[in-house]
């Protein structure tokens, strides 16, 4: 008995091969429906045309170590597989959430010793990458600098906020992109019918079908992994259609491509301002919606709003501040997820109101002035005059105060002598602006005495 166990039965091939066909079959649905060629990728084609760097690297011509930044579910994982498969060479996986400096030199090392006994060659993928630390990613410059490893490092951060500068210089950085709604549907038919995925047993309604592609956010492991979950419901209450109420019923929140700490936080801000500056509230209050959406610090929208408030709005509408500073403290006050009111309601006033960049066109103009060295002495009259030796050094002498005039303003210079007529702010004539730009020459023809010329003008 013993011995037909070990011919064929408990310990023999065939029971290992049933055994790793039932790992298999027992993966979720990502996973049995990663591509095993390159042709069989769908997506980026902006990486994998005739010539591209990436389909060079996976046919096994040039090989360089490779970065691949892109959000989850691009393929990241599959291509450096690919990679590895091509080229012939060992893959070895580590994750950065779980492998340290000593992991990774022991990676190394095993692979020097491989590529000088055998010539055998190591793929070496790491995941989130950027979450290694700096000395985790010092410690893989030497390998990829003289080849003792082909790195490809997987992030869906931007490398140039999360990896160190040797290690991008020595790496070919490659961004993958979200899947477009046509390409989800493609892979999501494609899981329906063939055998590894769900084998044609369940027919997906095609308002379904609209929503789970929608929900994918152009993740294709999320689409993959809402319609197991859809199928396997479906299945549960012995149909073999999956319909809408069943992927809603399933599937509850779409993805958010957000991350606080990467460029994906910059580029929402970026676009939030921009779209308040554009006078687009929708798409305004869009972005503020995903910042929430993907917890961003409430306080962060809010800083941004007060500066915005004086950057793009400034005096074409006065109160464009005050709403924002109210904002602030609002949020500090009630916190989250209250607070969000307020924040689509500053929003709203700010991308509603006339704009102006005249304060900020000032002051910076004030500021280059300065830095340029045009500042000059403090007249005499405009000194302080309160302490002891003040008026023996002239100091306040002559100074003429503005309330002893009907009208509240006089002759009288302000500025350093080389300064005298600088003009910096410059009203827009939007908004409540509209009076300042008729007031402001006015009182400058006063201050500086010539009213006669601005009259004439």
């Amino acid at each position: 008995m013993h011995s037909g166990l070990l011919d064929g039965g408990l310990f023999g091939a065939d029971a290992e091969d049933r055994a790793e066909q039932r790992l298999a079959e027992n993966a979720p649905l990502a996973v049995r429906m990663r591509p095993r060629t390159l042709d069989e990728v769908i997506g980026q084609d902006h990486l994998l045309g005739s010539g591209a760097p990436l389909r060079r690297l996976v046919e096994g011509a040039a090989p360089a170590s490779v970065l691949l930044h892109g959000p989850p579910g691009t393929g990241k994982t599959t291509l450096a597989g690919l990679v590895s498969q091509a080229t012939g060479r060992r893959f070895v996986a580590l994750s950065a959430l779980s492998a340290g400096v000593k992991e990774v030199r022991g990676v190394i090392e095993e692979a020097r010793r491989r590529l000088g006994h055998s010539g055998e060659a190591t793929v070496l993928f790491i995941d989130e990458v950027h979450r290694f630390s700096k000395t985790q990613q010092d410690a893989l410059l030497s390998a990829v600098e003289d080849r003792t490893v082909l790195l490809v490092a997987a992030t869906t951060e931007n490398p140039s906020f999360s990896v160190v500068s040797p290690l991008l210089s020595r790496s070919l950085v490659l961004q993958l992109r979200p899947l477009g709604e046509q390409e989800v549907e493609q892979l999501v038919l494609r899981a329906l019918r063939e055998q590894r995925g769900l084998d044609g047993a369940f027919r997906l309604a095609e308002e379904a079908e609209r929503h789970l592609v929608s929900l994918a956010g152009g993740d294709a492991r999320r689409a993959l992994t809402a319609l197991e979950a859809a199928a396997e419901a479906a299945g549960a209450t012995g149909t073999d259609t999956i319909d809408l109420a069943t992927v809603e019923a399933t599937v509850d929140k779409a993805a958010v491509r957000y991350d606080r700490d990467g460029d994906q936080h910059y580029d929402v801000a970026s676009a939030f301002i921009k779209s308040i500056r554009g006078s687009d509230v929708d798409a305004a209050l869009h972005y503020l919606a995903r910042m929430i959406e993907a917890g961003e610090d409430p306080r962060f929208i809010a800083r941004r709003l007060v500066v915005h408030a004086s950057e793009d709005v400034g005096m074409a509408d006065p109160t464009a501040l005050q709403s924002a500073v109210a904002t602030s403290q609002a949020v500090q006050f009630i916190g989250m997820p209250e607070a969000r009111l307020a924040l689509a309601q500053t929003t709203v006033h700010l991308a509603t109101a006339p704009k102006s960049n005249a304060v900020i066109t000032a002051i910076d103009e004030a500021l280059a002035d300065v830095r340029a060295g045009r500042a000059g002495t403090v007249p005499a009259h405009l000194r302080d005059g309160h302490y002891a030796g003040a008026e023996w050094q002239g100091n306040a002498i002559g100074y003429r105060y503005p309330h002893d005039r009907p009208e509240g303003v006089l002759e009288q210079q302000y500025p350093p002598d080389q300064l005298v007529g600088r003009d910096y702010y410059e009203p827009s004539g939007r908004g409540e602006e509209r009076t300042l730009a008729d007031r402001v020459p006015k009182l400058r023809g006063i201050v500086r005495g010539d009213q006669q010329r601005t009259r004439s003008e």
